[in-house]
């Protein structure tokens, strides 16, 4: 015990230090949201994989695969494809120089002034800030549930510690101290997860044999017995796709992959990055480091959480979730279990960093959305600007911190990790994408067509999420406040489509709204304000 707290001394002393230079190097405006758009290119990935990599990924989806299999690394192979190569190529360089082009330090701001719609900036910010807490909670459990179990905690104990920690890095250090704590603590969870998945196989005979156990525990009955009821209908072995149009099916692929894999394009988190750096030469040179790191992140977490149901069988005879409880405590139970006491130290401080690079990051984009693209654009308040969004920031974990409490006591919190990830990635899908990618390609796009399909995305995928999808309708209580059951499509004769996920409602409508809106009004393009945003961009 006594090392581990040694470590994380160590571990916070130096993130300390990295918020402590982010401060000094914080001079106005354009330091705190953008880090003056002088980032080095590998501060910058690193910052993007450890955002986007977050106990979520690692808790919550790893341990989502000790149930649902490696059918998962479908997600991985979309993260690098879409979220790496599409992201940076396709969206990152025009991101970059229409940023700078219109001096824009938000991913509202840029929409805002892109389409010269204040509405736009305002409505996206309140959306941020009001949904983005789900997904922060859903982060900060993963890392609160790990914490707690490595140093015998409470539950609430662990949470208020994170907190304040949290609340004095990200308020402090503005983007600039964000980024080069992500990429400090980067490095730690590429070593962690790098560790954790060789010893996983190791431990396992070898590659070969590890996945041929995997394979042949789905023929073994008693595993099987104790699956029942733990998926939805349509398991077919952690080694292989569930049943096609199944439950399961359905879960895995629309909410997990397709959610979450094509979401990833815009996340407001995620985009500011591409307006940190000063050239595409820095795009360039990120892909491949980013694209290594989240195969190592998402690929290991996903391998190693299926693969912990051969480790939990052959010693206890029992499955993962058998032994932990629920899918969300799989990967914790599987580092205490199997683990050398100083491995996991080190995935201790993996996790955490996990934990502290995107909720740092997350926080910075909500606080961002309250004080600049709230009450300084949109309200026109432009006195202590910076102080107000460091205000948000705090208010925004005051809200997450009650999130997180409140999820630790709601009866039927399985898989609440991946469900809050994957509520606010299709949000952003569908609410934001098609008018980021009209922003970006269709110079004749109107301001009328942007602000038709981000109303319309974001209202139809939040209809869903709280009214017709099974598992978030259930647990968010407000279809059964209002009608008296859990989600509207109970006794219709049609409740299949709940295990549909929003995004693949939501989206498709957004798209449709942009494109005949656009025609419809394609003339009322302001070319003048056009050509200037499209400066520099071929």
């Amino acid at each position: 015990m006594l090392f581990k707290i040694i470590a994380t001394v160590i571990y916070l002393a130096v993130l300390s230090f990295l918020a402590y230079s982010g401060f000094k190097g914080t001079k106005n405006a354009s330091d705190y949201l953008v880090g003056g758009r002088q980032i080095h290119p590998i501060i910058m990935a690193l910052s993007y994989g450890a955002t986007f990599i977050s106990t979520s990924a690692i808790v919550g989806f790893g341990g989502n695969a000790g149930l649902f299999g490696m059918s998962l690394l479908w997600l991985t192979f979309l993260n690098i494809f879409v979220g790496v190569f599409i992201a940076f190529v396709v969206f990152g360089k025009r991101t970059r120089k229409m940023g700078h082009n219109l001096d824009a330090h938000t991913f509202p701001e840029l929409m805002g002034l892109r389409f010269r719609s204040k509405f736009i900036q305002g409505f996206s910010s309140i959306l941020i800030f009001l949904v983005m807490p789900i997904y922060t909670a859903a982060v900060l459990k993963g890392g609160v549930e790990f914490m707690a179990t490595t140093f015998n905690l409470s539950y609430d104990v662990t949470l208020f510690f994170l907190i304040l920690i949290l609340a004095v890095f990200v308020s402090v250090g503005g983007m600039k101290g964000v980024m080069y704590g992500d990429a400090f603590q980067a490095v730690i969870m590429f070593v962690g997860m790098a560790a954790l998945v060789l010893v996983v196989y190791i431990k396992l005979g070898g590659i070969v044999s590890a996945n041929e156990k995997l394979t042949a525990l789905a023929s073994n009955a008693s595993a099987m017995d104790q699956m029942a009821g733990k998926t939805p209908a349509g398991f077919q072995g952690w080694t292989s796709m569930p049943a096609f149009n199944s439950p399961l099916w359905w879960t895995v692929v629309s909410s997990i992959v397709m959610g979450v894999g094509i979401g990833v394009l815009a996340q407001p988190q995620l985009v500011v990055r591409f307006m940190t750096v000063k050239s595409n030469r820095e795009l360039n040179r990120a892909v491949v480091s980013g694209g290594v790191f989240i195969l190592f992140m998402t690929g290991a977490a996903f391998a190693v959480g299926a693969l912990s149901n051969v480790l939990f069988y052959e010693k206890y005879g029992q499955l993962s979730v058998t032994f932990a409880g629920k899918a969300d405590r799989i990967i914790p139970s599987l580092i205490t279990e199997f683990m050398p006491s100083w491995f996991s130290t080190i995935f201790m401080l993996a996790l955490l960093a996990a934990a502290l690079s995107t909720l740092t990051s997350l926080f910075h984009a909500i606080g961002t959305s309250f004080g600049r693209d709230f009450f300084e654009k949109t309200l026109g308040w432009k006195k202590n600007s910076v102080i107000v969004t460091r205000l948000g920031v705090v208010i925004a974990i005051l809200i997450t911190a009650v999130l997180a409490f409140v999820a630790e006591r709601v009866e039927e919190t399985d898989g609440v990790i991946v469900m809050g990830t994957s509520i606010f990635f299709g949000l952003c899908g569908a609410a934001f994408l098609p008018t980021y990618v009209g922003a970006l390609y269709f110079k004749s796009l109107s301001r009328k067509a942007a602000i038709s399909s981000v109303v319309t995305g974001a209202f139809v995928n939040l209809f869903w999420v709280f009214f017709i999808q099974a598992k978030s309708a259930k647990l968010l209580l407000l279809c059964n406040a209002i009608f008296g059951k859990d989600n509207l499509l109970i006794g219709t004769g049609i409740e299949k489509l709940t295990m549909v996920d929003s995004i693949v409602i939501a989206l498709p409508v957004s798209v449709i709204v942009i494109v005949v809106v656009g025609l419809l009004t394609r003339k009322q393009a302001d070319h003048a304000h056009v050509d200037a945003c499209f400066s520099g961009i071929k």
